[in-house]
């Protein structure tokens, strides 16, 4: 089964909508995050990829990451409610809402715009280099979910 491609202004559009069917207030249906932290936690996948805000993997935690995690991440089946997550995706503080949420489309419309040739042989910093389809999968599905985990 192929994900939505998220680099499409189709589909980037149509996740942006349901970031905007949000708000403060919109109930969790499973997990611990309430909706902030949950675009804040989402912002971490692109903080990860366009700023210099986390910590790269030692060598041997790459390797962990790229033999345990990568083919999760990056498969087209959907995540299961309440997975585990990394440590840097962890968010416990309190968050703005407008901000992350701001943060969170402008992302995706930055990523859009790069496109899919920008992305094709991207180093990852956990997994190495991925593919588009990789990248399309490990962004699309993780938005994917936790939009669903609020039921947008």
């Amino acid at each position: 089964m192929a994900l939505p491609n998220i680099f499409s202004k189709e589909v980037s559009e149509q996740i942006i909508d349901r970031i905007n069917a949000l708000t403060p207030d919109t109930p969790r249906l499973w997990g611990k995050m309430n909706v902030s932290q949950m675009l804040a936690h989402c912002n971490v996948a692109y903080e990860l990829v366009y700023e210099n805000r986390h910590p790269k993997p030692n060598f041997f935690m790459k390797f962990i990451l790229k033999t345990l995690v990568k083919s999760k991440a990056t498969n087209d089946v959907p995540y299961k409610p309440s997975m585990p997550t990394g440590p840097a995706f962890i968010i416990k503080d309190a968050k703005d809402f407008e901000a992350e949420k701001a943060r969170l489309i402008s992302h995706i419309l930055k990523t859009r715009e790069l496109g899919e040739t920008h992305f094709d042989k991207k180093e990852s910093p956990g997994f190495g280099r991925l593919t588009t389809a990789e990248w399309n999968n490990m962004f699309y599905k993780h938005l994917d979910h936790h939009l669903r985990q609020f039921g947008a």
